[in-house]
């Protein structure tokens, strides 16, 4: 199975044969078969040239990267391979037309509220104390029905996902990752940093596996298309981002797994040091690696992505209606 290559040197990548070749500050030199990399994300100081490009434009291998501060900046995102203009006017189709815009935009906010309250009822199960957000989100997933706006739908999801946030203080052991407000530009939290950074890695593993498909990543329904690059990886996140993300978060913290120095303040922020992140992207490739049940088969949450991706194809040709997945437990 192909996999992602995660660069936090200083350095330059390099095409050599069939391989690419990092040759670090120091001189070390790191080879890995073209043949076994899906997408690299680079978060270090890395040079490379228009031939590199090519080289992976013509391995279908997409490219992204990060900021010093861990936050994406963009991708290069190879020639689409899969072209299907059919695909993109049903893409266009169920965007123009507002009542069927307005379904996919439910289903994804129902997949992310539905796989919310799995968590909320998992831990409820272990810690007790959490009835009252459990009772919110399932208010919530019956607002959903009754919204009329794509507007409306964003707002219902967002309170859910406020008092989301709140139940983290009886899910996380630690004081040091109490939540008082969500804060993003900049985190101003522990908690803050690891939520933004988590999002955007997934963001990016979204857009990764929509280019293995037939979809558009710009028509997004949820999400509006428009002067932003991509918006279906948007989308699509929302109903991973509970089962991916914040079990990631939840691993870390109650085990204790990262400290003062995988931390760092700057601009007046938080942000996750290389260290940090290194130990977030461990965990983060071990769930994306983790199977489960899913229609017979064990698949991994990985594949599940591209699955939901095939789903939504289904749907927009008219074949079988979208349905979001939702963890069983």
């Amino acid at each position: 199975m192909k996999k992602t290559i995660y660069i936090f040197s200083i350095g330059e990548i390099k095409r050599k044969g069939n391989t690419l070749c990092l040759i670090k500050e120091n001189g070390e030199k790191k080879y890995v078969p073209v043949s076994e990399i899906s997408s690299l994300m680079i978060f270090g100081e890395t040079t490379f040239n228009k031939r590199l490009l090519e080289f992976l434009s013509s391995n279908e291998i997409t490219l992204h990267i990060f900021n010093h501060y861990g936050y994406y900046m963009g991708s290069f995102y190879p020639k689409t391979h899969y072209n299907s203009g059919f695909m993109t006017l049903k893409q266009c189709e169920h965007y123009l037309d507002y009542a069927k815009r307005l379904i996919l935009a439910r289903k994804f906010a129902e997949g992310s509220l539905r796989n919310m309250l799995r968590n909320v009822i998992y831990y409820h199960n272990r810690k007790g104390g959490l009835s009252s957000t459990i009772k919110f989100l399932e208010d919530a997933s019956l607002k959903l029905r009754e919204a009329r706006t794509v507007e409306e739908v964003m707002a219902v999801e967002g309170q859910a996902k406020e008092q989301y946030y709140i139940s983290f203080n009886t899910i996380i052991d630690d004081a040091e990752y109490h939540y008082e407000k969500r804060e993003r530009m900049p985190p101003k939290s522990r908690l803050d940093a690891l939520l933004s950074f988590g999002n955007s890695l997934l963001y990016v593993t979204v857009l990764s596996e929509i280019y293995k498909t037939h979809l558009d990543p710009r028509i997004g329904f949820l999400h509006a298309t428009n002067y932003r690059k991509f918006s279906l990886n948007l989308d699509v996140a929302e109903v991973f981002k509970p089962i991916i993300v914040d079990r990631v978060i939840f691993t870390l913290t109650n085990k204790r797994m990262l400290d003062p120095s995988c931390y760092m303040e700057e601009l007046g922020g938080v942000y996750l040091s290389e260290k940090g992140r290194k130990n977030f992207i461990e965990q983060y490739e071990d769930k994306l690696k983790q199977t489960i049940s899913y229609e017979r088969m064990r698949v991994s949450y990985q594949r599940m992505i591209r699955l939901e991706l095939y789903k939504l194809e289904k749907h927009l040709i008219g074949e079988k209606e979208y349905e979001p997945f939702v963890t069983q437990w």
